[in-house]
């Protein structure tokens, strides 16, 4: 059963230098209990997805076409009010950055609790209290840690307790956006073995969010690649680290350091992304494509075609298949 379908969907930022086409044309399914994984680099339109779904973005953002179904209902067109009670209590997000954006003069736990109020206004404050302390111990956290400070906290334990914020209205499905930026790769090998706890004991789907492709490949089962605003190669995880078909997919696996098997040279890819202001048709990869050739045409329709079973890439590449 899908708990989220995402269909043909566009979202634009409206900028003095012009209209930004953040998200272009993006389709994809998350199953329950399913995690499913969008990489690419930086800027090319991953967090505006993750905001869109929550329809979040800045107000200079509009979905301007496509529908979000969570739970069997487009919520593309919900009241202000109507989204209020699909947001943390639906769909929740672990934004990125957001062990930094805690209130430093209010304990962790009322600030968790101030959340659950306004979902569950009928609670008392010891069951919201006892909720906290259940989603401590399936984090990680000691239960000292309801009573202290922000600043009393570490960089790990203070994103374990934004997860456990994340949790605190009973999401069916979590959003997990770059969730451990700043924190050393000790750290964020423990928070990723907890998003994965997490998800394990109460079922949830995920959507995980990362530039890092090793990290798509540990934390998903499905995933799809992102350039320039467009999804350009989508399938099973295993299935597109095996096969990629994408000439960006194999520039990213080029590019990560492996820790098994024979020592390579890293590959770099040269260039950087397109502005997303610019109305270029065909393949926004082009100029960056090591496999760029003559044939290669500016004109291509770059929907996504079907290569092998539910595994899906643009138009450009499909043609090497």
């Amino acid at each position: 059963m899908n708990i989220l379908e995402v269909k043909n969907l566009n979202m634009s930022y409206k900028t003095i230098d012009g209209n930004v086409d953040a998200v272009k044309d993006i389709s994809f399914t998350v199953k329950q209990g399913e995690s499913f994984g969008l990489v690419g680099e930086s800027g090319c339109g991953k967090t505006s997805v993750a905001m869109s779904l929550l329809q979040l973005q800045a107000d200079n953002g509009k979905i301007t076409s496509g529908e979000i179904i969570f739970d069997g209902q487009n919520i593309v067109n919900l009241s202000e009010a109507e989204l209020r009670e699909v947001r943390w209590s639906g769909i929740s997000i672990v934004f990125q950055g957001a062990m930094n954006s805690w209130n430093p003069v209010v304990k962790i736990g009322e600030q968790i609790r101030e959340a659950m109020r306004e979902h569950y206004p009928n609670k008392s404050k010891d069951e919201n209290t006892k909720k906290i302390l259940e989603l401590f111990e399936i984090v990680g956290l000691e239960d000292s840690i309801i009573d202290r400070y922000p600043h009393e906290l570490s960089g790990g334990m203070k994103q374990r307790a934004v997860i456990a914020l994340a949790l605190s209205c009973d999401p069916k499905l979590i959003i997990a956006d770059e969730p451990t930026t700043a924190l050393d790769v000790v750290i964020q090998d423990q928070i990723l073995n907890e998003i994965r706890k997490v998800q394990d004991v109460l079922g949830l789907s995920l959507i995980y969010i990362s530039h890092d492709i090793a990290v798509i490949a540990e934390m998903t089962d499905n995933m799809a690649v992102m350039y320039a605003g467009r999804i350009v190669e989508r399938g099973p995880t295993k299935e597109i680290f095996a096969n990629p078909k994408h000439s960006y997919t194999k520039s990213l696996l080029e590019s990560t350091p492996s820790v098994v098997g024979d020592k390579v040279k890293l590959q770099s890819l040269d260039g950087e992304p397109p502005s997303l202001i610019s109305k270029e048709k065909g393949c926004t990869f082009a100029p960056r494509c090591p496999n760029k050739d003559i044939s290669c045409n500016p004109e291509l329709d770059m929907q996504l075609k079907e290569v092998a079973p539910n595994h899906y890439v643009d138009a450009c590449n499909a043609k090497e298949v």
